[in-house]
């Protein structure tokens, strides 16, 4: 069984940074491919940033140049740098893992299998 737990979460103003970490427990062979997702209220989830065994990554146009994802080699932690954070940023951030590997990193909530409950990110003004 894997297990994802986020933690890093917080408030900031506008203009800070955080960041966010994600411990992967069980098999971290499941974890071939891990992302940051995020979901502002009301709004539906969105990807933010992705990461492959090969250290292959995409970011969402909306992050670019502000947020930088990274994994360790062990591939049981996974990080995302956030700088520059706009009021617009504020949303639960979720991790997720998958075991397979993609042609290229994908943001397909469907292509992941396993997600953590989430870590609450609140910019202010």
């Amino acid at each position: 069984q894997v297990q994802l737990v986020e933690t890093g979460g917080g408030s900031v103003q506008a203009g800070g940074s955080l960041r966010l970490s994600c411990v992967v427990s069980g098999n971290i062979y499941s974890a071939d491919t891990m992302a940051w997702f995020r979901q502002a209220s009301g709004k539906e989830r969105e990807g933010v940033a992705v990461i492959d065994r090969l250290q292959r990554t995409t970011y969402a146009d909306s992050v670019k140049g502000r947020f930088t994802i990274t994994r360790d080699n062990a591939f049981d932690k996974l990080f995302l740098e956030m700088n520059s954070l706009k009021a617009e940023d504020t949303a639960m951030y979720y991790c997720a893992a998958d075991p397979r590997f993609h042609a290229e990193p994908t943001m397909a909530q469907d292509s992941y299998r396993y997600w953590g409950p989430g870590t609450q990110v609140t910019v202010s003004e």
